[in-house]
């Protein structure tokens, strides 16, 4: 990838009029490519190959500095906040442009049958809003068919962090979605503004308003459009959840009549985004395709000729022993490192790729849960008990050792799993470190167990800041057992599914015997390979069952375990109180 100090997308034939500034950096979210700016006042600017020409226009300097945007700008009709406008003129040229604040994380004012049609519908980030409308542009499926779209130019992203009451959300609702979901609320927090190229013609209930439809004409007229457009769609595979009248732009010849395509069908334009999705069919074959792509790297991961063909953007790190690719979560401000050397599998474990889709409890007591993403990839993720003191039985043979070495922290835990699994020990597979964007905690006073923070503050990120921040939650994400990497990459069918020990002891799967047996194995295994498990417990082994519901056992005819828990487990002679 093209690194350089003008970073114009490679192969584009696009140049801005004047080279960008030094400090451009070429990344690429979602599979589109990005030229991304630091402004004046330390926002972000995330410009696409449309936008690079432009990027003196589209400085918020240019458009959005108060003087500017509140006397140029017009509120355009909708539930959104959108508004037309033009920048200022810069050498003698300026930009007509929608500009309109991403509705991430808000709920979708919907009406009763739609809501129930689509419970699931949720409004796209400003990167996936991005993607999928450079898809729907692309002339892939069912090339035919031509779907005109806005251009879209640039996310902006404010430097400024608005407050609770600022963003005119109920704080308990705020407060109940982050203890469910950490992480989610810089969608919440942090404005992302998205600049589209105006585009001309007038959307079909103007023009019915132009043409002198009143009555049935004018509903046949708007019912013919939107269903024009929405078969069209369905065709390349796409669908707004919410289609109306006002998102289909239509535009006049020069001797009054509609413009029409070849094929005598009106010529529209799409100008809602927000809400385009893929239908089932294709979301299920992009599915399909992503996690092909995913197996095959993963078997690769740690490959390190990969080192030699690193995006811009991202950053080869090694910390305990384990190489990580690392990078910014752009939508949420958050930090990502992804275990291996492998750039391609950074997208796969950007939050929107798994925080907002349906998830299952996987604990009582913990916040552990299982989700399919939407690559089609089922992934568990953990928040990890980073700052908390132990609690526990006062009984407890080892409470002294528990309290004393406190939690690992999420790269210990990997650290941990990885050496295991170099030996020979069976473990779930480490896949990322996910790490908040907008601090969860505002004092540190709040963190329990500052321990590890200060005795670990020699780690740092490539950016020179800590590695860990009390201010901030982390998410380990880890591979959900349905059979090796290797094997499913071959042939990709789940070869089987887990279940931890405590669970099939419940279930009679296996007896109370067999669960103690079981246990001791583990401890075993732990003690013969330099480690050890400080609260083993049943559920922090899982066994699995064939597609055939039957018990895999290893070759001496014994229920075949695999580690899934390392928060409590430490090295054994480390004569380090704090683990690893």
């Amino acid at each position: 990838m093209d690194t350089g100090a003008t970073p114009a997308l490679a192969g584009s034939g696009i140049q801005p009029r004047l080279p960008l500034p030094e400090s451009a950096q070429r990344v690429e979210m979602l599979g589109v490519q990005y030229v991304h700016l630091k402004t004046l006042d330390g926002s972000d600017l995330y410009l696409t190959r449309f936008g690079i020409p432009f990027w003196e226009q589209l400085q918020p300097e240019n458009w959005y500095a108060r003087d500017w945007f509140v006397t140029h700008r017009k509120r355009l009709a909708g539930t959104s906040t959108v508004y037309r406008m033009s920048s200022r003129p810069v050498r003698g040229r300026a930009l007509d442009l929608v500009v309109k604040w991403s509705r991430v994380g808000e709920d979708i004012p919907l009406d009763t049958m739609t809501i129930y049609k689509f419970i699931n519908a949720e409004f796209n980030s400003p990167f996936e809003e991005f993607a999928l409308t450079m898809e729907l542009r692309a002339d892939g499926l069912a090339p035919g068919i031509r779907i005109r779209t806005q251009k879209p130019l640039a996310i902006y992203v404010p430097a400024e962090r608005l407050q609770l009451w600022q963003t005119g959300r109920s704080e308990a609702k705020v407060s109940a979605k982050l203890a469910r979901h950490p992480g989610v609320e810089l969608d919440i927090l942090r404005q992302y503004v998205v600049l589209y190229a105006w585009i001309k013609g007038h959307d079909a209930v103007e023009m019915a308003h132009e043409l002198g439809l009143e009555g049935r004409a004018r509903e046949e007229f708007l019912t013919r459009t939107t269903c024009l457009m929405t078969h069209e769609l369905e065709q390349k595979g796409y669908r707004v959840v919410d289609m109306k009248p006002q998102h289909v732009i239509l535009r006049r010849t020069r001797q009054g009549r509609l413009l029409r395509e070849r094929n005598g069908q009106l010529a529209g334009a799409l100008v809602d985004y927000e809400l385009l999705v893929r239908t089932p069919d294709h979301e299920q074959a992009q599915q399909n395709a992503h996690r092909r792509h995913y197996l095959t790297h993963m078997v690769r991961r740690f490959n390190v000729e990969y080192l030699q063909a690193m995006p811009a953007h991202l950053h080869p790190v090694n910390i305990l022993g384990v190489d990580y690719i690392h990078g910014h979560a752009e939508s949420t401000g958050g930090r990502l490192w992804v275990a291996g050397n492998d750039p391609d599998l950074f997208n796969y474990f950007l939050p929107e790729r798994w925080r907002g889709t349906h998830r299952r409890y996987l604990s009582l007591r913990n916040q552990v849960f299982l989700t399919r993403t939407k690559d089609n990839l089922r992934f568990v993720w953990k928040v990890s008990h980073l700052g908390e003191l132990p609690q526990h039985n006062p009984t407890h043979p080892r409470l002294r050792d528990i309290v004393g070495m406190g939690y690992n922290s999420p790269f210990e835990e990997f650290a941990h799993a990885f050496a295991l699994s170099r030996r020979g020990v069976r473990t779930v597979y480490p896949r990322a470190i996910y790490r908040t964007g907008h601090p969860t905690r505002t004092d540190h006073r709040e963190v329990a167990d500052l321990r590890r923070y200060e005795q670990l503050s020699h780690w740092r990120t490539p950016e020179g800041e800590p590695l860990l921040h009390p201010d901030h939650e982390y998410i380990t994400i880890w591979g959900f057992w349905t059979g090796p990497d290797e094997r499913l990459a071959e042939n990709d069918r789940e070869l089987c599914h887990p279940i931890n020990a405590r669970q099939a002891c419940q279930a009679r799967l296996i007896s109370e015997y067999q669960l103690d047996e079981l246990l001791s194995q583990a401890r075993s295994l732990l003690t013969g390979n330099g480690f050890e498990d400080l609260n083993l417990k049943g559920d922090h082994l899982l066994l699995s069952f064939t597609r055939a519901n039957e018990l895999v056992r290893d070759a001496a005819g014994h229920p075949d375990i695999r580690l899934c828990n390392f928060e409590l487990v430490r090295r054994l002679n480390s004569g380090d109180k704090l683990g690893s």
